[in-house]
């Protein structure tokens, strides 16, 4: 479909009133359609627009220009000159702003019901919650309606409704994503997350939304056989025995796909989520919207006034005292993680009906939250993907990891999914490499434990002669020659730049780093040796190869 085709039937769907309640601002056909023809327009003169065509949907407290950003309260709308970056960032690769989705008022929710816009119902079963507090977003995806939807994530609101509905939710590492133009609900813990219906749409939105400055030292990937921390079904509080099974099918999917499972304590994690709203840091919330709704109290939900106002009162050495407690479970739970590559928890426990909500506004939510609130709060990365079907309808995990380990996470939930693992949102440093450090090889591991990743095979122009160098072990010496060069094969890696430093005070003579000339025109770092080490020693470039030329030994 082009663009406008696309365009026209997602307003074909809204107008037969799928979950209507989903949209605040819906923008006008004609005035999309009229970028779309533009973007149709700039895609036949060559352009190159990674989102081209992709229809978005914005949380309603990301500023999005020209439309009323609302936090999903009336009174408190204003219209935005610019975008937030995130938003802007996604409409220059391409997509195409469909309008603004409700949410649980001041992003104070899991549940979606929170909103005088009304409660947004699930996707597929109108009688439960879509999960909040990015319920508008995560069920227009889940509809079909929009490929891409951004909502926030303080407690778990970018992962909660996206397990309800069934697609993916990504919540990158606070920082990564900026939060400029987002209504704060508590500013020092809130992140910009996004939907989507499958992985690869996922990451990509989220790398085209990130900003530079990523630590040097950030993995690129998970390694081949990833540990995963898992905890025993003692340990997973307030789950029917449906969903323990559904967690435990999803466990045993990682060990399937080559990951090691290791048991793992939830306490200190549990004990920290309590402090997001049994504690100090409720403040946050009133500091960002508590003037007005002291001022506004006829147009705030009841259920998060209650919250806010509760949260004027706090007390400093309440909020310093939480802190220091905050710092002591961190220690605790990263003891308790060990040198786990990831995570592995539900996203929620449970997944309610809009009564049992009404019944019990904040019990319930409390119980939605029970793995997800400590995740900002320890500064951690999740992704947050569908396990299966139940009779409650979908069931989601999240594959959590520390903080800038975002590539990990995915990587990890691309196993359960069955998903190719998609490109990280950071580019690391590339370097070739052609003997002992190839996939399968001796020294692979050497790539794999610093986070690298693997980014092809490769050949490179015909220029190089190999030798097969008298070492222990063997190892091959590649030199450019003057004359009588050939095309060799060898693979490109991406490595944290951090990384690359130790590989270079590391190596063995006669070995030394400089540049390859590949066949694809580019140059990158890759192994080379001096070539006084390759007098003596056999020339093996007719192989084009290090492992052709082993294939050829065990042959003889």
């Amino acid at each position: 479909m082009t663009p406008q085709e696309r365009v026209r039937a997602a307003y074909a769907r809204i107008a037969r009133g799928e979950r209507p309640e989903a949209w605040i601002t819906l923008r006008e056909e004609q005035e999309v359609l009229a970028e779309a023809a533009v973007l149709e327009t700039r895609l036949a003169a060559g352009e190159t627009l990674p989102l081209a065509g992709s229809l978005l949907a914005v949380k309603d407290n990301i500023d999005a220009a020209g439309l009323p950003t609302t936090a999903g309260c009336p009174e408190y709308a204003y219209l935005p000159a610019r975008s937030a970056p995130a938003v802007q960032r996604l409409v220059d690769a391409g997509a195409l702003l469909l309008g603004k989705t409700n949410l649980d008022q001041f992003a104070t929710g899991l549940v979606g019901t929170r909103s005088p816009y009304g409660a947004v119902r699930d996707a597929r079963d109108p009688q439960r919650v879509s999960g909040g507090s990015s319920s508008g977003s995560a069920v227009v995806v889940a509809l079909g309606i929009a490929d891409l939807a951004l909502g926030t994530d303080t407690a778990g609101s970018g992962r909660v409704p996206a397990a309800f509905q069934g697609i993916v939710g990504i919540k990158p590492t606070r920082g990564l994503v900026p939060v400029d133009g987002v209504v704060p609900a508590c500013r020092s813990l809130d992140c910009v997350t996004v939907f989507a219906r499958d992985l690869a749409a996922a990451q990509q939105a989220i790398t085209i939304m990130s900003d530079p400055g990523w630590p040097v030292d950030a993995p690129l990937a998970a390694p081949p056989q990833p540990v995963v921390a898992v905890p025993d079904r003692d340990e997973l509080r307030g789950m029917s025995e449906e969903w323990l099974g559904a967690f435990e099918r999803a466990a045993k999917t990682l060990e399937t796909a080559g990951a090691v499972l290791r048991p793992i304590r939830l306490a200190p994690f549990l004990d920290a989520a309590k402090l997001l709203y049994n504690g100090g840091f409720v403040a946050e919330r009133y500091a960002a919207v508590g003037a007005f709704v002291d001022a506004h109290p006829e147009g705030v939900d009841p259920t998060v006034g209650a919250i806010i106002r509760a949260a004027r009162d706090v007390p400093a050495h309440v909020l310093l005292a939480d802190t220091e407690r905050l710092g002591q479970l961190r220690a605790e739970a990263m003891r308790e993680w060990g040198d786990a590559d990831a995570l592995l928890l539900p996203t929620a426990p449970i997944h309610p009906t809009i009564a049992e909500v009404a019944a019990d506004p904040v019990g319930v939510n409390s119980r939605v939250g029970t793995y997800t609130n400590f995740c900002n709060l320890f500064g951690l990365a999740a992704v947050a993907v569908p396990a299966g079907e139940t009779s409650a309808g979908p069931f989601g995990v999240q594959v959590i990891t520390r903080g800038f380990a975002d590539a990990v996470a995915a990587d990890v939930a691309a196993l359960l999914t069955g998903a190719r693992a998609p490109a990280p949102a950071i580019r690391g440093l590339r370097l070739f490499v052609l003997g002992a450090h190839l996939t399968g090889q001796p020294l692979n591991h050497q790539l794999t434990a610093v986070g690298g990743r693997f980014a092809g095979r490769v050949r490179t122009t015909p220029e190089y002669r190999l030798y097969a160098l008298p070492t222990q072990p063997p190892k091959p010496g590649l030199i450019r020659a003057a004359t009588d060069g050939a095309s060799i094969e060898g693979e490109v890696w991406e490595l944290p730049s951090a990384a690359l430093g130790p590989f270079l005070a590391g190596l063995p003579e006669p070995m030394l780093l400089g540049k390859v000339r590949l066949a694809d025109g580019t140059s990158v770092t890759g192994f080379l040796c001096e070539p006084v080490a390759t007098q003596d020693a056999p020339d093996i470039t007719a192989h084009g190869g290090w492992l052709a030329y082993l294939t050829s030994l065990e042959s003889r």
